[in-house]
């Protein structure tokens, strides 16, 4: 059963403006050492750490708490399985481990999405 949905959508533009004006703390302030690593590996990735970001922006908005005291950047990790399929591994027990949690992240050089479902 569906408890919650969640969706995001940003801008890459200002992904790139945030990166220039704050480089890899931008990276280590959202991103597990993993997903800074799967960013890097791309010739632009800025696209895929966009991607991460609204995911996890989505996954906030599915658990219905937002970003804040009840769920931080660092709560969750999204890694690709060997399909290529992004997943959510949750790290921080914030009483959500019980839960199934489906992720699709997309982009284009101008935009970044991402959708969560929190299953029962």
């Amino acid at each position: 059963m569906v408890v919650g949905i969640g969706t995001d959508i940003i801008d890459i533009k200002r992904i790139r403006e945030i990166l220039e004006k704050f480089g890899d703390k931008f990276y280590t302030r959202i991103l597990t050492d993993k997903e800074i690593a799967y960013c890097k590996s791309f010739s632009k990735p800025e696209l895929h750490l966009a991607g991460r970001y609204a995911a996890k922006e989505a996954y906030s908005k599915a658990i219905g708490t937002g970003v804040g005291k009840e769920f931080s950047w660092k709560d969750i990790e999204i890694i690709n399985d060997k399909k290529g399929k992004p997943v959510i591994h949750q790290i921080v027990d914030r009483g959500y481990f019980l839960y199934k949690f489906q992720v699709s992240i997309s982009h284009t050089d101008e935009y970044a999405c991402a959708v969560v479902i929190f299953e029962d």
